[in-house]
């Protein structure tokens, strides 16, 4: 009796050359070029959002100095620790080391406490209302507009039209307050200001929870019916345009089923603008939410930073400022980089 041929195991290929072709890798060799220009961009945008700040009028230490919390210990360490006293390019590159070797934009004067401590507590808060707004956002308009460009001059298109307008037709702000009131009206059923109850802490996990998502509701539905309205409009326009393409012409004629034209050919090449304005809103989640917690008391990074405007609080507003920028560059590589994986057609290059 023979025994089976044992298979011996495949040689594993040197580092160096795994690396090589990792490293000449299309998609790896654009990410990292866009890494390096997005890095090149961030520290253009420190140097104008530093400028910025240095030609507004005012001296934030000059406020604060007349404020009895503040101690003037305190205030001669600010001044030794980034140069406050120093020309405006030494301020400028002792608070740039400090961003590179320890993470830290800077002290609140205003909180009291550490920039990096403060926004890192407010994001999540903010997040919460953009990621919930941008899920419900996307899941109703895409497939309304799509129903609306299958079934152009329906009435249902019709309808669906009417809402776009007016949803597009109210400011973001009017329509915060126009929930404002309404949420005024039916309290305590519907909670106004801050993200918790008063006995949020004696809930379970859960309750705890949902009694965040529940404050939510207004504000994020403040978020989402502008967006909804521009995103529906967008998705059916995009749809009737490649629908009236002669390869789509040509797949009819060929008999394929209507379901398979319209799902399958026509919204893979519709669906690519989408992708990239997915990218856009990914940039704006953490800034684009400041109008309903405004109106709402939502405590998020928006009404900090507006607050820190208001307050001459610099280091805030610049902290604030640098990390839009990074949402930015980071959304658009996801958007590229998604369109990457819904059409292999599409060539990422950097010229």
């Amino acid at each position: 009796m023979t025994s089976p041929p044992s298979s011996s195991p495949k040689p594993k290929r040197p580092l160096d050359q795994r690396l090589t072709e990792f490293f000449q890798n299309d998609t790896t060799s654009y990410v990292i070029q866009r890494l390096g220009q997005g890095l090149l961009t961030l520290l253009i945008a420190s140097m104008l959002c530093f400028a910025v700040m240095k030609l507004a009028p005012g001296d934030f230490l000059d406020t604060y100095s007349q404020n009895p919390t503040v101690s003037q210990e305190l205030l001669d360490d600010l001044t030794q620790r980034y140069g406050l006293d120093k020309p405006a390019v030494t301020q400028y590159r002792l608070w740039l080391t400090s961003i590179v070797t320890q993470g830290d934009f800077g002290w609140s004067l205003m909180y009291q406490q550490q920039v990096t401590t403060l926004i890192g507590s407010r994001v999540f808060n903010t997040l919460i209302l953009s990621i919930f707004s941008l899920i419900i956002t996307w899941t109703i308009a895409i497939p309304l507009g799509i129903v609306a460009a299958v079934r152009q001059n329906s009435t249902l298109d019709r309808i669906l039209r009417i809402l776009s307008y007016g949803g597009q037709g109210f400011p973001s702000f009017i329509t915060a307050l126009l929930l404002l009131i309404l949420a005024q009206n039916l309290t305590p059923l519907i909670p106004v200001g801050n993200m918790t109850s008063v006995f949020h802490d004696d809930l379970s996990t859960v309750g705890k929870g949902l009694d965040i998502l529940w404050h939510a509701l207004f504000p994020t539905l403040a978020l989402s019916i502008t967006s909804f309205a521009g995103l529906q409009r967008l998705m059916r326009g995009q749809l009737l345009d490649v629908l009236r393409q002669d390869y789509i012409r040509t797949a009819r004629a060929k008999g394929l089923p209507e379901n398979k034209v319209i799902y399958v050919h026509a919204l893979r090449n519709a669906i690519n603008p989408m992708i990239t304005l997915l990218g856009f809103e990914f940039a704006a989640l953490l800034s684009g939410s400041f109008i309903a917690e405004f109106f709402f008391s939502w405590p998020g990074l928006g009404k900090l930073i507006l607050e820190a405007l208001r307050s001459q609080d610099p280091f805030v507003v610049m902290a604030g400022l640098m990390m839009g920028a990074t949402m930015l560059i980071v959304g658009n590589l996801l958007a590229d980089l998604l369109l990457k994986a819904v059409d292999p057609r599409i060539e990422l290059t950097n010229n």
